[in-house]
């Protein structure tokens, strides 16, 4: 392909264990891809860390894989987009890492978004019932940056003295790549409390929640401008041009939170009898978010939102997830006795060893009757907002063979659908109707993922024809600030292909409605035990 007369769009996806970047055409399909793993610390319990050096590196070795794969030449990429984890960044002055560990490494210079040390703050943050949390669901999460920040400014006085910017992760990739601190809407709406809809921070929240020295010089170090995304942020700078392998002054695209670019690269799907208001963007990966658009604001407690172009122009967006769900079928395997008896690729011979078993008269309803787990390993994101609550199971047999661990497998996929369906119902009864959902991701690849969320769900599930909808959203950012599209609307529709619709079985909906009773109950009780151990 090196020399031709088709520009190239690259994406970028910063996830919480790799970076993989992709490269597209101008009607979405890829014809270069790359991986590559990113470290992550665990200094203490709840804290989880990475260095903002070591995700550029890789970031850097994924673009040149995706480059070489491609045989693409600098000068055909015509635009570069960048989505990440919403994981909080530390730089001094000189643009340096300043520590956010308790061990002191600077190296150490990012929160993840699932570090979980914040929880005290956020409750504290939520008892101020300050006017801005009506727009993150009426409760902040540990997971957002200003619940973090308060946990720095008081734990590591000396990295908040030496901070000069704090990024969301998304912006540091664009700062690193341009030079520009400018910060992405999207970011700043849906981690930061910037308000939107009035293009604004709010001063006296900051005051409130004791964090008022962030408003100094106009927000310095948050972010004194805004940008929308998909527009150009600023040219590609010399220095991270040679470090890319890339034209210098390629045009760079204002950033999306991963899950968000998710939502942009799948939601317009063809083919689909469903209004894209009445469509669920579901990105399944470690975590797993969703994402509905609204033309007018509307409110769901323990969603997060509404947040006002944050995703699309002229729109509002609401937010729920799973903190838990590619991480909670990892951890259903690892916690089995029978994980040492299976190959390295678990999820495979699991799938292999399920469909032997139907094959000798096994059903779901059989293999799991009996089996019910709770995905809220590291709490409730949504609809609930309850980051106390924990995982559980019902059901547990002293078994150590394959076939009892396929049964966990088979009970997880269905716990996540579960906890997909309580969002779902949560967000009818304010009238966020959702007819059809939109899936991508890594789990979202297995057709037997798929099955159980429409049967669960009792809607269809639609794999859009490019699985890897992150990255072909940060390809659409890039074809919009490069001009290939005029808008990001424009680059959804020439972008994104139909692919396979997999609609519900009417006969398990039975069988789904009483293990999702199951399912409501264990929480229920889990919050029963909880105050029963407080006396």
């Amino acid at each position: 392909m090196a020399g031709s007369a088709e520009r190239l769009l690259l994406g970028v996806d910063v996830g919480t264990g790799s970076v993989r970047a992709g490269l597209f055409t101008a009607g979405g399909r890829q014809v270069g891809r790359g991986e590559h793993p990113i470290r992550l610390w665990r200094p203490r319990p709840d804290h989880v860390e990475q260095s903002s050096e070591n995700i550029w590196q890789s970031v850097r070795a994924a673009v040149a894989e995706a480059m070489n794969q491609a045989g693409a030449a600098p000068t055909d990429v015509a635009g570069l987009g960048f989505d990440a984890t919403c994981s909080l960044v530390a730089l001094d002055a000189n643009g340096r890492p300043v520590t956010v560990s308790v061990d002191g490494e600077d190296g150490q210079n990012v929160v993840v978004w699932m570090d979980h040390r914040a929880v005290a703050d956020a409750a504290a943050i939520n008892a101020t019932a300050h006017p801005v949390l009506d727009f993150v669901g009426g409760a902040i999460s540990p997971e957002m940056q200003t619940p973090k920040l308060r946990w720095l400014k008081r734990e590591l006085p000396e990295t908040w003295r030496r901070t000069a910017l704090w990024l969301d992760l998304p912006d540091y990739l664009t700062w690193r790549a341009t030079g520009s601190d400018d910060r992405s809407l999207c970011t700043t709406v849906c981690k930061w409390t910037y308000l939107g809809h009035e293009r604004r921070w709010d001063p006296e929240y900051f005051e409130r929640i004791g964090l008022a020295d962030l408003a100094a010089d106009g927000f310095r170090r948050i972010g004194r401008r805004v940008r929308v995304p998909g527009e150009c942020i600023a040219p590609l700078a010399a220095d991270a041009a040679r470090d890319l392998g890339l034209a210098p002054g390629t045009p760079v695209a204002a950033s999306l939170i991963d899950a968000h670019a998710g939502a942009l690269g799948t939601l317009a799907a063809p083919g689909i009898d469903a209004p894209l208001t009445r469509r669920l963007a579901v990105i399944a990966g470690t975590s797993a978010c969703h994402l509905a658009v609204t033309a007018e604001r509307r409110a769901v407690p323990g969603v997060w939102g509404p947040y006002f172009e944050a995703l699309m122009p002229e729109t509002w967006l609401l937010e729920a997830g799973i903190s838990a769900s590619g991480a909670f079928l990892d951890h259903v395997l690892q916690s089995h006795p029978a994980r040492a008896q299976l190959p390295a690729s678990a999820f495979a011979a699991l799938e292999e060893t399920l469909t032997a078993l139907e094959g000798r008269g096994a059903s779901e309803s059989t293999l799991t009757r009996d089996l019910h787990l709770q995905p809220n390993l590291l709490g409730n994101r949504a609809p609930l907002a309850d980051p106390s609550l924990t995982g559980g199971v019902a059901g547990w047999r002293l078994r150590d063979d394959v076939e009892d661990l396929a049964r966990w497998y088979l009970a997880g996929l269905q716990a996540l659908a579960y906890a997909t369906r309580h969002i779902v119902e949560a967000m009818a009864e304010r009238g966020v109707e959702v007819d059809v959902l939109i899936v991508s991701g890594g789990s979202a690849a297995s057709p037997r993922w798929r099955r159980i969320h429409a049967d669960a769900l009792g809607i269809p599930v639609v794999l859009p024809a490019e699985a890897d909808g992150v990255l072909l959203g940060s390809a659409m950012l890039a074809a919009t600030a490069a001009g290939v599209h005029g808008s990001l609307a424009d680059a959804m529709t020439a972008m994104t292909g139909a692919g396979p619709v997999l609609t519900p079985d009417p006969a398990q909906r039975g069988f789904h409605d009483r293990k999702y009773r199951v399912y409501r109950q264990m929480i229920d009780d889990q919050r029963r035990y909880d105050a029963i151990m407080d006396g």
